[in-house]
């Protein structure tokens, strides 16, 4: 199950450890959720922000934050603020998110509409990319299509099948029916 879309809010839902957002490679992270990502780990703002400054992070990058029990992957898909998100640099950074991931055991990884709120993509555009990155079925994307405050989404366990969506980019399938 690569890719999962629901509504809610991604730090009210249980069962999802790791979290990926999509950050400029400014050091800034003053708007949108990633305000959220700051005030919840400062350690890792001014390690993100110490490697923009000397550039260790940049387009296509993922810079991996483990604290306590979560991780936060923070894709460079901005280089500036200031300008829009690229494409390239999404899908280079979510397959990275993808591996790390992997490699780290984690099965879920929950993220917003990345690239497509600030970043200013177009959203049909950033699914596309997303379906085409999400293939591999040792990790699930959960994206937070759309933000519910305090609203946990429903998610099916793990290794259930529930609102899947492919590579086909149809509409997603009904959650099982359950006896």
């Amino acid at each position: 199950m690569p890719l999962l879309f629901t509504k809610g809010d991604i730090f009210a839902t249980d069962g999802i450890k790791a979290y990926a957002h999509g950050c400029n490679c400014a050091g800034a992270m003053g708007a949108g959720i990633a305000i959220e990502f700051k005030r919840r780990w400062p350690r890792m703002f001014e390690e993100y922000r110490a490697r923009c400054e000397d550039g260790r992070f940049a387009l296509g990058d993922v810079f991996t934050w483990t604290e306590d029990d979560v991780t936060v992957f923070n894709l460079g898909t901005q280089e500036h603020w200031k300008k829009k998100a690229q494409i390239p640099a999404l899908s280079r950074a979510i397959r990275k998110t993808i591996e790390l991931a992997k490699h780290a055991g984690i099965a879920r990884v929950g993220l917003p509409r990345i690239g497509a709120g600030l970043g200013g993509l177009d959203w049909p555009r950033v699914k596309k990319v997303l379906r085409e990155t999400a293939e591999d079925p040792a990790v699930t994307l959960i994206v937070f299509e759309q933000f519910v405050r305090d609203v946990a989404a429903p998610l099916p366990p793990s290794g259930g099948v529930a609102r899947v969506m492919g590579r086909s980019g149809g509409p997603p399938s009904p959650p099982p029916k359950r006896n």
